[in-house]
């Protein structure tokens, strides 16, 4: 098994331990250690790296296992170890800061659930590689969501379509809604904070900025400490001065013209006039682009100033996306008579995207798990149409099950092979075949069923391309 080792700067931190692969002694052993520089390697007793996720100014996040949770759940662990030459007072602050993080997450994460759980937060002594020293990290341990960021959705999907934007602004603002009524501020919202899981649900993740605004004596600044992205930030939060909800929602509504976009935020705001200049790259309903131009006001008082305005905003009239996805030449429908009740019309959670290896990799498997179907079918029932129903109803299931991601990865090799492995045991089954006939038949079948699946894509995307 590879165990990383989380010290900073450990010149080899991938460890191999063969003995680790046995379940058992994973479970049952005390202690590993970085076999180039001592570090323990299971924190807290039972957290166990595999992989770094990413390193900033103010630490590092890895992948880990919990040993101690039956199935031994995937987590995400982060280590707070600053870089750079701090002083002691920034070295203090930063470190509350990281408390706070844990603080907020299981205030948060515990109460709602689209923000990840916390699991542990814990101090590690450990001596350092200077002799005589000891370095102290301070580890957070908390749900691991399994997606993709919209940060990446956009760099692998390309610009959002108006409709994916109002599902993400429709979303992110029930959080913030939940957020802000606790007395507490993000403040660094932007696309690769947002993570859509593989179900489809929103996550808003990275509270390592919060502040807690009701701990500001009344009339006084809940001042802003520096943390924040460059480009989504308001005015107010640069400057370093007082925050508000109105300062999430600024940030929220540069992160959906992004989306809407495909630019970065520096390339839409014109400082001469200090404007945002996004409207004329994009087609979406008047409605909705006023909504967010007035999240993007300069003046914090001027935007809407909770969550809960920007809900009404959007409940005061009907939100419809146009009908085609990406399509700046659409039109939308007509307003609804007065009197009516508006709704914003809400979308199932989306589906992630195949990406074409995924694609042909599972029409691969459908062809060679349908054709070991119908030979071992066809010498258990002798009748080609029971067999050929019997085998259309299968891989049916089989095609759902990977269109909602029941089957994929290692399941594509699994089923197979188990498969072939009965048909290899048991002769009766081959119908008279001989063992390579029954490869040759299958193999052929899962090139066909690729090509028919290429040829297929390749006309869908001409298609979409002339519609």
């Amino acid at each position: 098994m590879e165990v990383y080792c989380t010290r900073p700067r450990c010149p080899r931190p991938q460890n191999y331990f063969a003995d680790l692969d046995d379940i058992t002694t994973l479970k049952t052993t005390q202690q590993k250690y970085c076999t180039t520089c001592g570090m323990p390697l299971m924190l807290d007793g039972r957290y166990v790296p595999t992989k770094l996720l990413g390193r900033g100014g103010f630490g590092a996040a890895f992948l880990a296992r919990d040993r101690r949770i039956p199935g031994m759940r995937q987590c995400v662990v982060k280590q707070f170890q600053p870089s750079g030459n701090l002083t002691l007072t920034q070295l203090q602050q930063a470190q509350l800061m990281f408390e706070r993080e844990a603080e907020v997450l299981a205030q948060l994460g515990n109460d709602h659930e689209q923000i990840p759980d916390l699991f542990a937060f814990f101090p590690v002594i450990v001596n350092s590689l200077q002799p005589g020293e000891q370095d102290q990290f301070f580890y957070l341990v908390q749900e691991y969501i399994d997606g993709q960021t919209l940060e990446e959705e956009l760099i692998q999907q390309g610009k959002f379509s108006e409709q994916q934007v109002l599902e993400v602004l429709q979303g992110i603002v029930r959080v913030l809604e939940f957020v802000h009524d606790r007395g507490i501020i993000h403040r660094d919202i932007k696309p690769s904070n947002i993570m859509r899981r593989r179900d489809g649900k929103l996550f808003l993740l990275d509270f390592g900025a919060v502040k807690q605004v009701t701990n500001a004596a009344p009339g006084s600044a809940a001042s802003s400490t520096g943390i924040y992205s460059m480009g989504f930030a308001p005015p107010e939060q640069m400057a370093g001065g007082q925050v508000f909800p109105s300062t999430d929602l600024y940030a929220l509504a540069v992160t959906l013209i992004t989306l809407l976009t495909n630019q970065e935020a520096i390339q839409l705001f014109d400082a001469y006039s200090n404007q945002w200049k996004w409207r004329t790259q994009v087609s979406v309903n008047p409605h909705l682009a006023d909504i967010l131009d007035k999240m993007l006001l300069p003046a914090a008082n001027q935007r809407f100033q909770s969550a809960q305005e920007v809900l009404r905003a959007l409940n005061s009239q009907v939100i419809q996306a146009p009908t085609q996805f990406n399509s700046p030449s659409a039109t939308f429908p007509p307003q609804p008579p007065q009197g009516s009740s508006p709704v914003v019309p809400r979308r199932p959670p989306t589906q992630p995207a195949f990406s074409t290896l995924e694609l042909l990799g599972g029409a691969a498997f459908s062809g060679f798990e349908g054709a070991l179907l119908a030979i071992a079918l066809l010498s258990l029932v002798k009748s080609p149409i029971v067999t050929l129903i019997t085998c259309a109803l299968i891989l049916g299931i089989l095609i759902f099950a990977q269109t909602r991601r029941w089957i994929e990865k290692f399941d594509l090799l699994i089923i197979p092979t188990i498969t072939f492995a009965i048909i290899f045991f048991i002769p009766f089954l081959r119908g008279g075949l001989d063992l390579p006939s029954v490869v040759i038949l299958a193999v052929g079948a899962g090139l066909v069923a690729i090509s028919f699946t290429a040829v297929f894509r390749l006309i869908y995307k001409l298609l979409s391309l002339l519609l």
